[in-house]
């Protein structure tokens, strides 16, 4: 019985503790593949591709990529990953250039926490599939990467077969680079990207940020000063070429410059003072920020302070891991925690969901048949039971309402359960020793 989950062979236990390894972190220059990649292969060479916990692993982690819910940044919920069944979700989430995205994992104490295997995507309309970015996996994480264009990105979490838990998981944006004028944040800028000058002849091609004439404009990255220079618009300026992201950037109106070409220069650096030099006479101090590369972009994603993370979710965590139904006869599961957003699914009122994450005063749910949504937490109830019985005939209990699911017990004739939900031929139940499964009608 190859396709049990009770048959699974011993050489599985060994698999999952082996294909990561405590030292484990960001993909390096030479291993041959993610850790993702990794673990999938040694589940093929071992034959567990071909039973259906490893086939459902496999197919869990592709439908991630195909299916992804919908988040805006910054992102957090708590999460859960059961035992019982390979799960992976994917969140998509756009992204400006020149942002940090700041990726933060953790699992809660406990026994034996799984390993994560957690993989960044960019999404784009002329790549038929994601291209890969970035790829970890640990107990404990937490990895940043820079946005090096306006796109959709993805990120996929899957734990590793058979080892679940609890877990907090957030998402958010932070500066790529350090701020340009001493003392100042973004709430200093008073000009942004697009703006009209000249009557609506040519367009602003940075950001001004206001501060008192003689204020130390300093460097914003590291790198080396390429030029130094007046000119008619920009009177006194300052160019500095980002040595980490291959960018250059243009500091303008200075009444003071105090560099020289050449000169290396580190975050913080002073290269000059704010002024109102070139044609910035008639206007207050300040600094235009510009950043290139291979012409001019929007540099408020560069300097943005970084996210507040959302307050702590208003559901109490202990809905991780529940079944829940909903409160109307047919409410409609959204692929964003929003109201108005696009649906992703529909449940019934008989429809068992199980809570897989909790972000504010939604809930992550999984439908019975895999596929995944956000609900509103008032708009559902515990799952209590919508009937009790005794089978009938003995049956198989199973991990989930597939033809092919893992028989996790068998259960004897006369055996009560409690039905806590329907899915098709399916009915989700509970025995008394507290252990649910699916049970064939």
């Amino acid at each position: 019985m190859p396709h049990r989950l009770r048959a699974l062979p011993v050489t599985l236990l060994v698999l999952l503790l082996t294909a990561c390894g405590p030292n484990q972190t960001l993909r390096g220059i030479f291993q041959s593949g993610t850790p993702h990649e990794n673990y999938a292969r040694r589940l093929r060479q071992a034959g567990l591709a071909e039973t259906a916990l490893g086939r459902d692993w496999l197919r869990a982690a592709n439908q991630a990529l195909r299916d992804s819910l919908v988040v805006k940044l910054p992102y957090q919920e708590s999460g859960f990953f059961p035992t019982d069944r390979a799960v992976a979700t994917g969140l998509r989430y756009p992204v400006r250039t020149g942002e940090t995205i700041h990726v933060s994992l953790t699992l809660a104490a406990g026994t034996a926490p799984p390993k994560v295997f957690l993989d960044a995507y960019e999404l784009s309309p002329d790549r038929a599939a994601p291209r890969h970015l970035l790829a970890a996996d640990t107990a404990n994480l937490s990895f940043r990467y820079v946005a090096e264009a306006d796109r959709q990105h993805l990120l996929r979490v899957q734990p590793e077969l058979l080892r679940g838990g609890r877990y907090t998981l957030s998402i958010r944006r932070e500066p790529s680079l350090s701020f340009p004028v001493l003392g100042k944040s973004d709430k200093a800028i008073g000009s942004f990207w697009g703006a009209g000058r000249d009557g609506g002849a040519r367009r602003h091609e940075g950001v001004d940020i206001f501060a008192t004439h003689g204020t130390p404009v300093v460097a914003a990255a590291r790198g080396y000063i390429t030029r130094v220079s007046e000119t008619p618009l920009g009177g006194r300026v300052v160019w500095l070429a980002d040595a980490d992201h291959g960018q250059h950037l243009y500091y303008a109106h200075l009444d003071r410059q105090l560099v020289q070409p050449g000169q290396q220069v580190r975050p913080g650096d002073t290269l000059g003072l704010v002024g109102n030099t070139g044609n910035a006479k008639s206007t207050p101090p300040h600094l235009h920020f510009g950043v290139y590369r291979n012409g001019a972009i929007d540099p408020l994603p560069f300097l943005r302070r970084a996210d507040v993370l959302p307050t702590a979710p208003k559901t109490p965590p202990a809905r991780l891991g529940q079944y829940v139904r909903v409160r109307e006869t047919r409410l409609t599961l959204r692929r964003t925690p929003a109201t108005a957003a696009a649906p992703a699914a529909t449940a019934t009122r008989t429809t068992p969901l199980l809570v897989l994450g909790v972000a504010a005063d939604w809930l992550r749910v999984q439908l019975p048949g895999g596929g995944t949504g956000f609900v509103p937490a008032k708009a559902v109830l515990t799952a209590a039971p919508l009937r009790r019985e005794n089978l009938t005939v003995a049956a198989e209990l199973h991990s989930f309402p597939l033809p092919d699911a893992p028989a996790i017990a068998v259960l004897p004739a006369q055996t009560p359960v409690a039905v806590l939900g329907e899915f098709g031929r399916y009915r989700l139940v509970r025995q008394t020793n507290g252990r649910t499964g699916w049970l064939l009608t």
